[in-house]
Formats: C-alpha cells, sequence, structure tokens
C-alpha cells in the first residue's frame, strides 16, 4: 500500500550521507510516530526517532494530571499517556458519563465521529475545558481519494461549542516549538521545509524560520488556488523557495 515517490528514498539516504539531519514533520495524528517510522522503514527509510507529529505537538501543551476528554487515534492517546495526563475517555464512547470533569478537550481525525460525540466534546468546552486540535486539515489524502479531515471534525466542534481551538500542528506555533526542541541549536534560516500543502508545508516554513520546498505530490492545490489564498495576511504564491514537479 505505502509506495515511496521515484528517487526519495535514495534522495534522503544522500542528504544524510551529506550530514544534514532529516526530520519527518507530519500532521497525520491518528498513528503514533513510532507507527509512522515503521511504515517508513518498510520502504526503506530508517526513521525512528527522526518523525514529529501533531499527536505528540498536542501532546506537548497537556499538563501532568490534566483530564483530557479526546476524539481521536491511537497517536493521540499515546501523546496523552506520554505528557502525564489522565485519559478518562474517548467522545465516541456510549459508557463515559455526561457529568464526568474535563480539563482539556483534543480534537482529530477519526473515523467514529457522531452526534452523540460532538454533544459531549463541545459541552466539555462550554464548560470551560481547554479546546485543542492536532490539526485543522479540512481534508486528507488516500489511495482512493480525497476524504474528510481532521479539520473538518474541528470546525464542527468549534462551531458546536462557540469556541475556537489552539491548533498543535503545522503550520502553527506549537509544532514549529516542538521541531525546534527536538532539533536542538539549529540555524533554521539554512534548514528546508519540503511538503505538498503549501497552506500547510509552506506556512509552517515560514512559521519556523526556513525555506520551502513545494513537491507537487499528493496534495497539490491548483495554481488560482494558491494564488488566491493567505496565510496570516500573507499570500501563499510567494511562500515557495523551489518548485519541485511531479515525476512521471
Amino acid at each position: 500500500m505505502h509506495q515511496p515517490i521515484a528517487g526519495s528514498v535514495d534522495a534522503i539516504r544522500r542528504l544524510r550521507e551529506a550530514g544534514h539531519r532529516v526530520l519527518f514533520v507530519t500532521n497525520n495524528s491518528h498513528s503514533s510516530a513510532h507507527e509512522q517510522a515503521s511504515v517508513l522503514e518498510s520502504i526503506g527509510i530508517a526513521a525512528f526517532g527522526d518523525v514529529v507529529t501533531a499527536s505528540q505537538s498536542a501532546g506537548a501543551l497537556l499538563h501532568a494530571g490534566e483530564r483530557v476528554l479526546t476524539c481521536g487515534g491511537p497517536g493521540v492517546m499515546q501523546a496523552i499517556a506520554d505528557a502525564g495526563a489522565v485519559l478518562i475517555g474517548r467522545s465516541d464512547d456510549p459508557n463515559l458519563p455526561q457529568d464526568i470533569e474535563v480539563d482539556s478537550v483534543v480534537v482529530a481525525f477519526h473515523r467514529t465521529f457522531d452526534f452523540a460525540g460532538l454533544t459531549r466534546l463541545s459541552a466539555s468546552i462550554r464548560k470551560g475545558a481547554r479546546f485543542i486540535a492536532t490539526n485543522d486539515d479540512a481534508t486528507y489524502p488516500t489511495p482512493d481519494g480525497v476524504i474528510p479531515g481532521g479539520g473538518a471534525i474541528v470546525s464542527a466542534v468549534a462551531t458546536a461549542s462557540g469556541v475556537q481551538p489552539i491548533i498543535a500542528g503545522k503550520p502553527y506555533a506549537p509544532m514549529a516549538n516542538l521541531v525546534r526542541s527536538v532539533l536542538g541549536d539549529v540555524d533554521m534560516s539554512t534548514a528546508w521545509m519540503v511538503g505538498d500543502r503549501v497552506s500547510t508545508d509552506g506556512a509552517f516554513a515560514r512559521t519556523i524560520g526556513c525555506h520551502f520546498a513545494h513537491v507537487r505530490s499528493g496534495v497539490a492545490p491548483g495554481k488560482d488556488e494558491v494564488l488566491n489564498a493567505e496565510f496570516e495576511g500573507e499570500n501563499l504564491a510567494s511562500f515557495a523557495d523551489f518548485i519541485i514537479e511531479k515525476y512521471q
């Protein structure tokens, strides 16, 4: 199922041989970093210790002992545990008490989102729980086409609760802070972010202060969409320092 873009495995090998650190920064919140590293290993890319996820970024915003209600996959639950927070339940659990006390709500991509879950999540937020979203990507690419992403679920919860979330993933500051902590003392002005979403990868490059190489594979918006899109008041058309056309 998982197939590398032609030449990508060799390109990463050559970058590492030249002494460059390669970090995989993803808004995929469903799988854990270990699971995503395993996928990369399966196609020939050593990645353990070099994967940073939106779930980990959300986890970095939590406090030890904090009571957390979530809707998300294994990656989110792992991040909650790693933070020392207490997972009190999932919003799709029909046996979860309605009056349970919640400090933070973490919303992410999952396939069991329903009205009952939306009711639990939004009620907890209206009562004062922090609203944290792993990412706000509206769509998610699959081999069978584009499907709704975590951002679609986040938007529903935001509408129902009347509260906008703290967004942990790309292109926002929490992910930039996490990447900086992983990389340590690195001059980001000499680094490159390579990605297919200008609105997340390109904007993230701007947030963290590095160059952006736009790869026209996966999710590659049309020219008009890029020209008309903005991030924090800046037109996205100016974000790409280098464009890599999809290999045919």
